[in-house]
């Protein structure tokens, strides 16, 4: 059966590399397979999700290459919800509880002391219709729990093999709040059921969450999905990301002008055996995944590995791929093969572009050295030109090595390293050349 996987975002914030990790697997999988990539905005919190961040949430899945195939607003969905709240009622798997926030903390300050685990001790389940009803004409409003089986439940996870959650030492969870919202639990095992969602892959922070979902699923006559659970994403000194996450957003990777392939070809191999080289091709990054390559411990995430890959894919990418971008720096063909391999990101062509068409100041550093090579340019300058002028000023100076091309190159550039000056110098062009290696602006 080809997979039908979701990506589930909330829209209050912006999307960053943890979430698209997570998007990205999904969708290789479903690509691979032939299956379906769904994506459901889980917008239930309508205090804090906005049209804003979801329209965002879009617009970088779109600009990383992550189409999807179906799309489904929690909020459009609340009588489902409601639905589901009801029949759980009649099976007598959702109870009223009527605690506030500090009887649940007077409850688990005494269970520590005792050295029991902080679990719910249901003692909602002892009250009567008359307890109910007086607390209700107190003012109190009912939260809902979910009575779990207090028995295990095992699955075979994708990724961490043969897994069990003992619900016993878990609390009934809390599907919904006392003002009414519904929190993610309930709603997403609807959507998952509806949704037809055969696959969910996740972060293993969820690992528990699925134990009590796989007993929602059953409870609401829904066959509980294949789960995967990988690693998080944490720093390159293993530290947490969540400090960091302004800096790591997609759009602002997008404003720095990172390319979206060195993104997509980081995270799709970041916890894995597999190597990280560059991919232009999503399509490709689908073929090689595979559950048996995932590892389980912590992912490594650094910001310099991804500047230099970004670096790796702009050296190799040809100049049609680039030419409507590179239209705005008035970069040809010609300067793009020249400079590519020399820059991180493509706005670096702009500095080389400066360096060849407009005028610098040269760095001489031997004058009587560059007037000599100045002399020696010829009127027409093409891809062998740099080699018979470094052949002839070596055979006339004995200059060699370092000697003979760092002047050379600093007069030329005004810097000390760059691209190939084979390819440089002809587009410079003799006249400008000769200038500069007399120490002129030009």
């Amino acid at each position: 059966m080809a997979p039908t996987v979701r990506f589930a975002p909330s829209p209050t914030g912006k999307l960053h590399v943890g979430n698209v990790r997570a998007a990205l697997w999904n969708w290789l999988l479903a690509r691979r397979d032939g299956g379906k990539f769904v994506l459901r905005i889980d917008d239930t919190d309508q205090e804090r999700s906005t049209k804003d961040y979801e329209d965002a949430i879009k617009r970088d899945l779109e600009w990383l290459g992550l189409s999807w195939d179906d799309t489904a607003n929690q909020s459009d969905r609340f009588a489902r919800y409601d639905a589901a709240k009801e029949r759980l009622i009649e099976a007598g798997l959702l109870y009223p509880c009527y605690e506030t926030s500090d009887d649940l903390d007077r409850k688990r300050k005494l269970q520590r002391a005792r050295s029991l685990p902080p679990v719910y001790d249901r003692g909602a389940l002892d009250l009567s219709d008359a307890d109910r009803t007086k607390l209700e004409a107190e003012g109190r409003k009912p939260h809902w729990r979910f009575k779990l089986s207090q028995k295990p439940v095992a699955w075979t996870d994708l990724i961490r093999g043969e897994t069990t959650v003992d619900t016993a030492s878990v609390s009934d969870p809390v599907l919904i709040r006392e003002d009414g919202m519904y929190l993610y639990t309930l709603p997403s095992c609807v959507d998952d059921i509806d949704l037809g969602i055969t696959h969910v892959m996740r972060g293993e922070d969820h690992v528990t969450n699925t134990g009590v979902q796989i007993e929602i699923f059953k409870a609401l006559g829904g066959e509980p999905p294949a789960f995967a659970h990988h690693s998080l994403l944490v720093g390159k000194e293993g530290e947490g990301l969540s400090k960091r996450l302004g800096s790591l957003s997609i759009e602002a990777m997008r404003e720095a002008g990172l390319e979206p392939a060195s993104i997509t070809s980081l995270l799709a191999k970041l916890g894995t055996a597999d190597p990280v080289v560059p991919v232009a091709d999503l399509a490709a990054l689908a073929k090689s995944f595979d559950f048996d390559r995932v590892g389980r411990a912590p992912a490594r995430f650094d910001m310099a590995e991804l500047e230099a890959l970004n670096g790796k894919l702009l050296h190799d990418t040809d100049y049609d791929a680039v030419a409507d971008r590179l239209s705005a720096y008035s970069v040809d063909e010609a300067l793009w093969l020249a400079v590519r391999g020399n820059i991180t990101r493509l706005s670096d062509v702009a500095r080389w572009a400066t360096i060849i068409t407009a005028a610098i100041e040269p760095v001489i550093e031997d004058k009587a050295f560059t007037d000599e090579a100045a002399a020696l340019v010829p009127d027409v300058l093409d891809a062998d030109s740099w080699g018979a002028l470094t052949n002839a000023l070596k055979e006339k100076t004995g200059a060699k090595g370092k000697k003979l091309f760092m002047p050379l190159r600093l007069a030329l550039t005004g810097q000390p390293h760059g691209p190939e000056m084979a390819a440089l110098f002809p587009l410079i062009g003799a006249d400008k050349a000769r200038a500069r290696l007399r120490g002129e602006r030009a």
